[in-house]
């Protein structure tokens, strides 16, 4: 067996992750290109790595009754037994046979006979009996937790947020893969022709139903070629496209975004923006990697002349401009990611309860510390990546409330939303249209 297999990279991967806490979408970028992978290889690779976060806690659920000492396991023994239940379970093409072997191979590599030897018989153990019953869980919230692998805290939470139809909804699309969506550079071209260029190789390439500038496939490695170097399209979720148009700009705006990196929406909303009549974006954020890779997104999408980066903590932006600087303000605050589950689906197992607190105060922190910086007649967009009221609702409710010279207005869009709960706010839920989840508030400043 080749040293370097999708399966035994995949088994790396996830024990790096389970290690250091990274995101699967980073690591398996950096793997692909050290190995330099076919797109085959690449896209196995891909589809074992999400697959196995994805339905962890199921995969565990199946193998617990055949493991004797599950807390003596090595973290990287678990991810071959559950690399190859993945695939048996969830993967019709894969003989079985080359699953077994490989794993046995993997487990032989990593670490010796003996280990390969049980991972063998766990496996032939599971093969004989079967997989345990899921409607052997009584409790419906461990039940529904197991099923889809999402904490039992967070599926009762969402069932209070949302009822039991829009849970069941919610949960039965997450675990799916996402699309691939791009957004069109409108500054150097035009959506109808890059659908032409791009369709003969991307056969389901379709504009997006909810974005104008948006496209979007089941699938396909979009972030590369010759358009995407030149700038012509970028890689941004259409959810996230709703966010640049609900600002209303204008050519000589004053523009901040203050938590701009890695710069999708920056450079969506520097599309608008005219240099000569004055048109700025001062983009922030708190790290100077991050401001450099705004830089560099600015420079290849050609808007660097509206786009102004520099390190600063988005709560200290008082300090540094003055009262009614801006015409519009962007505030896409960090948030829980819980609308990124498909995209990013470690995630879902990294938050807690105290988290969402803990984000609103500094969501909440820092709009009040742009809020004086806006402009009378200004329009300030709030969003986030996240689907619960406590980052959403409740921090626009909570600023509005402290704050009485802003009122809320509904959310300009391109498009009609169909499915949109959350009037005059935009809500989206993976659910809805297959998309990431996202919050987008309209604030405007009268006094």
């Amino acid at each position: 067996m080749p040293n370097k297999t999708p399966r035994y990279l995949a088994v790396e991967i996830l024990t790096a992750i389970a290690k250091q806490n990274s995101y699967s979408n980073l690591a398996l970028d950096q793997v692909i290109n050290k190995n330099r992978l076919n797109p085959q290889d690449a896209g196995f690779l891909t589809q074992l790595v999400y697959g196995v976060i994805q339905h962890e806690y199921t995969l565990d659920y199946y193998l617990a009754p055949f493991i004797q000492k599950p807390k003596k396991m090595d973290n990287w023994v678990r991810q071959v037994l559950r690399t190859a239940v993945y695939q048996q379970v969830y993967l019709d093409r894969v003989p079985e046979h080359a699953i077994f072997y490989e794993a046995t191979e993997i487990a032989k590599k990593m670490g010796h006979a003996g280990v390969a030897k049980l991972v063998t018989a766990i496996l032939r153990q599971l093969q004989r009996s079967g997989l345990p019953d899921l409607n052997a869980i009584a409790d419906p919230i461990e039940r529904l937790s197991v099923q889809y692998s999402v904490p039992q805290w967070l599926v009762a939470k969402l069932q209070a947020d949302l009822g039991d139809d829009k849970l069941e909804s919610l949960l039965a699309t997450i675990n799916q893969p996402a699309n691939a969506s791009l957004r069109v550079n409108t500054r150097v071209n035009t959506v109808d022709a890059i659908l032409a260029e791009l369709q003969p190789q991307f056969n389901d390439l379709q504009p997006s139903q909810i974005a104008k500038v948006g496209l979007v496939a089941q699938g396909g490695h979009l972030a590369s070629g010759a358009l995407f170097e030149a700038g012509d399209y970028t890689i941004q979720d259409e959810s996230s496209m709703l966010v640049a148009p609900s600002l209303d700009i204008q050519p000589g705006d004053q523009v901040l975004d203050a938590c701009a990196a890695p710069g999708g929406k920056t450079t969506h909303m520097a599309t608008y923006l005219d240099a000569q009549q004055g048109g700025q974006i001062t983009a922030l954020d708190i790290h100077d990697h991050k401001v450099r890779l705004i830089e560099q997104n600015a420079k290849r999408l050609h808007v660097e002349d509206v786009v102004s980066a520099q390190a600063l903590d988005a709560r200290k932006v008082g300090e540094q401009f003055g009262e009614a600087h801006f015409d519009k303000i962007l505030v896409d605050a960090p948030c829980s990611g819980l609308g990124l589950m498909r995209r990013k689906p470690e995630i879902k197992y990294s938050r807690q309860p105290a988290d969402l607190i803990n984000l609103q105060r500094i969501q909440l922190a820092i709009l009040d510390a742009v809020a004086p910086t806006l402009k009378v007649g200004g329009r300030l967009t709030y969003s986030t990546c996240t689907i619960v009221p406590e980052e959403n609702q409740q921090v626009v409710a909570a600023f509005v409330a402290n704050h009485p010279e802003f009122e809320i207005e509904p959310v300009p869009l391109e498009l009609p939303l169909a499915q949109n709960q959350a009037n005059p706010f935009v809500q989206i839920y993976p659910d809805d249209y297959q998309t990431d989840g996202f919050f987008i508030a309209c604030l405007k400043r009268r006094a």
